[in-house]
């Protein structure tokens, strides 16, 4: 096979572009256009949206990439079947296309200015310390929870920037974007535990799961709480943006579909159930997204 023969695989195994980037379209279109709802100011251009989704883009391939360093070891001894352990690509490939987009990101981030570079910069270097598990990984692996929190706490400085694409050039930002930014982190809790809850047969030796960790029913009720944490921030911007109802009523059908789907998980776990857990995060955090984005301008909540 081709170079691109074999990096189109990779992506698809790997970096799924056909979920990627409608996630991250949204989840960038959302931040910034809601940093200007709430501040009561109108949208900025076309180029600031181009720019946030690039920007969120290569961030979150590095993200991948910095998965494949830390996850080395341990996909060579339990998951061979992966890309780099069964000789798809190198590490050092994948390794290098990360080091490549980190000037395209410093060009768009000048581009913009206003000071979006410092804001890029700060969230490179929470990337760099995760790759690197701050130092002490046999301590954070053997603590979950703190790896979890300490690694999503990344999502929060991620909408940062993004809306800072919107807010710098004002030189604040509206005192309510602190609800939207903790709803990114609560959501990136939603998706790494949605997509560690298994099956019991598809567990595997050496590979952590949050279902094999705290068990099918308790990690369910986990991933819940999350989504109930994120139902409420979204009210909470619902009432920052003077729609309170309508928000309310996506929120509470959300999690109505969500607690259905976590309890028929937690009593049997199949691997059918699995998918759907994962799936249903995905579908979650996207309409959270979209709701706080573009409800409040359908709902004629811009100037």
């Amino acid at each position: 096979m081709t170079l691109a023969q074999r990096l189109w695989i990779y992506q698809t195994e790997r970096f799924p572009l056909a979920k990627t980037v409608p996630l991250l379209a949204c989840f960038s279109a959302a931040s910034i256009t809601l940093s200007a709802v709430l501040s009561d100011r109108p949208l900025p251009g076309i180029s600031a949206y181009i720019i946030g989704f690039l920007l969120v883009f290569i961030l979150f391939f590095q993200l991948r990439v910095a998965d494949e360093v830390k996850d080395g070891e341990d996909d060579a001894k339990y998951r061979p079947e992966r890309p780099i352990p069964r000789g798809l690509v190198t590490l050092r490939l994948i390794v290098s296309l990360g080091v490549m987009t980190i000037p395209f990101g410093i060009i768009l981030a000048l581009l913009h200015g206003a000071g979006l570079i410092w804001l890029l910069l700060l969230t490179w270097a929470w990337l760099t310390a995760m790759t690197f598990e701050f130092g002490v990984p046999a301590w954070l692996k053997a603590r979950p929870v703190f790896y979890l929190l300490s690694h999503m706490a990344i999502m929060p400085l991620i909408d940062l920037m993004l809306t800072g694409i919107e807010w710098l050039p004002y030189g604040s930002a509206a005192p309510a974007l602190w609800l939207f930014i903790a709803l990114s982190f609560s959501n990136g809790c939603v998706l790494e535990i949605g997509r560690k809850l298994w099956a019991p047969e598809s567990e595997r030796v050496g590979v952590d799961t949050y279902s094999g960790l705290w068990g099918p029913k308790r990690a369910a009720n986990i991933w819940l709480v999350f989504v109930g944490i994120s139902a409420a921030l979204l009210v909470g911007v619902g009432m920052a943006t003077g729609f309170t109802f309508a928000f309310g009523i996506i929120s509470i059908g959300g999690l109505v579909v969500c607690t259905y789907a976590a309890r028929r998980y937690a009593t049997t776990p199949t691997a059918k159930a699995e998918k759907q857990m994962d799936t249903l995060a995905g579908l979650w955090v996207f309409g959270c997204y979209a709701t706080a984005g573009f409800l409040p301008l359908a709902l004629g909540g811009l100037p």
